[in-house]
């Protein structure tokens, strides 16, 4: 079959579209995926804001006392992940209720002069056959406290950074003496 000098222009210019229509497509996935991304941050973003509005109060330890959260003198760390700190939990708020403004545990790392600083919260759900609780698109692990009965627990560290993620469990930056 022989090709004419005009079927021969229009199938190179249909070959060289073929690759621009397919990123057109992928560039508009990666906008839409980007999108979804950024109203997650932002929703996530606005519980942060929310929960720190809520917890401020327990850079004083006397506020966190006054609470009910109970102080813990055992400081959590691992080689090579870093450390958790202090949780100071309230025993009272350990049950099977998620409750954003109410983290059951307060982490107080060791600062300057070996006073104590607030870095984390950690939420602590006891399982009765919920669903998984979630912080906005972040689903709570599975166990991870020393609690005799199935539970989920997330980090969430608000006030000290974490370079290892906002919601993982151990920090890097954070020591036991």
């Amino acid at each position: 079959m022989k090709m004419t000098p005009f079927s021969a222009t229009f199938l190179l210019t249909t070959l060289l579209l073929i690759p621009f229509t397919s990123c057109k497509k992928e560039l508009r996935n990666q906008t839409a995926e980007e999108n979804l991304s950024s109203q997650n941050r932002s929703s996530e973003d606005e519980l942060l804001k929310s929960l720190r509005s809520a917890t401020s109060r327990f850079h004083s330890t006397t506020q966190a006392i006054n609470e009910g959260h109970i102080p813990d003198e055992h400081c959590v760390s691992v080689p090579g992940l870093g450390g958790m700190g202090y949780h100071w939990v309230n025993p009272a708020l350990v049950d099977a209720e998620f409750d954003l403004l109410k983290p059951e545990a307060i982490l107080y790392a060791t600062g300057a002069g070996g006073k104590l600083r607030l870095v984390a919260l950690e939420y602590i759900v006891v399982n009765v056959g919920q669903a998984r609780p979630m912080f906005g698109s972040q689903p709570f692990d599975v166990g991870g406290t020393p609690l005799p009965a199935p539970h989920w627990s997330l980090h969430v560290w608000l006030y000290e950074n974490n370079p290892s993620g906002m919601f993982r469990p151990f920090n890097p930056n954070v020591t036991c003496p």
